[in-house]
């Protein structure tokens, strides 16, 4: 049995432990409800730009942009957003057990796909297991702008139109609420899936569809992938959030049977001292 000391210590190290991530977990919570705010606010501009998109092109049948056109795929691309740091539960276990899972189901060898790895975890994940990543960004910040990461998705848009890679899929986790975030796979290009069954406002436009639709569809991938991110840092603090949440409790339950072997084995110390005493009374008498 431990002594009273060594329980002590244990209570006071976890009350200090509890202590780190009760702050943490307010820190989280404040940080989540910035991102849920920023990823909510840029829904209308990624609807609007989407709608506009569609309406251009599905309103000028004789164009025929690179970026609208499926292609036969000799290599698809994925780009996959974790956070640079853990305790998250399992916020990025969950999302690069998927990724992994699918580029061991769909190809043979390295040659056929290419990794886009936004997150420290993700690339170290890959990297670790020899994985083909092409392209990486690590660092951004909780609440990143779209200047943040201008260069990875203006450079992930030009490694499709270059041919580095067929086909583009996005994966990160959705938020859902401030307890659920779902794996989600998102197939960012070709931009074949516009939904075109509803009603789509006509427009006028100078100097021609083509000229539009080449500045227009590259800042609609772009914006497919800004949006997921700010999705996927709302579904991390949601996380983190969460996870600490449970270690304070944890560690609050912890305490409380650390403090009742305590009280029970100072009054076992207590009890033998008394008997001990009562005992050397009646050896005297």
């Amino acid at each position: 049995m431990a002594s009273l000391r060594d329980i002590e210590t244990r209570i006071n190290s976890t009350k200090k432990t509890s202590q780190i991530t009760k702050a943490m977990q307010m820190v989280s919570a404040a940080k989540l409800n910035r991102a849920e705010t920023n990823a909510k606010s840029f829904v209308p501009y990624m609807e609007k730009i989407q709608e506009v998109a569609t309406s251009i092109a599905a309103g000028s049948k004789d164009v025929d942009h690179p970026m609208l056109v499926s292609r036969q795929v000799e290599r698809t691309g994925y780009l996959v957003i974790t956070a640079d740091k853990g305790l998250a539960g399992p916020y990025n276990s969950s999302i690069l057990r998927s990724v992994f899972n699918k580029i061991k189901e769909r190809h043979q060898s390295d040659d056929e796909y290419a990794i886009i790895a936004i997150g420290r975890m993700g690339r170290d994940f890959f990297l670790k297991r020899n994985m083909n990543v092409v392209l990486e960004i690590n660092g951004l910040p909780d609440q990143p702008n779209f200047a943040d990461i201008m260069e990875i998705t203006s450079k992930a848009v030009g490694m499709f139109s270059d041919g580095t890679f067929d086909e583009l899929y996005m994966y990160y986790n959705h938020f859902v609420s401030a307890i659920t975030q779902e794996v989600t796979e998102k197939k960012v290009l070709p931009l074949t899936e516009l939904d075109t069954s509803k009603k789509l406002m006509s427009y006028e436009y100078e100097p021609s569809a083509e000229a539009i639709l080449e500045v227009l569809l590259p800042q609609y991938a772009e914006s497919l992938i800004y949006g997921a991110l700010l999705d996927a840092k709302a579904s991390e603090h949601a996380a983190r959030m969460t996870a600490m949440k449970s270690a304070t409790d944890n560690a609050s339950d912890l305490i409380d049977d650390l403090t009742l072997s305590f009280n029970r084995a100072r009054q076992a110390k207590i009890t033998q001292e008394i008997t001990e005493i009562v005992g050397g009374v009646a050896a005297l008498e």
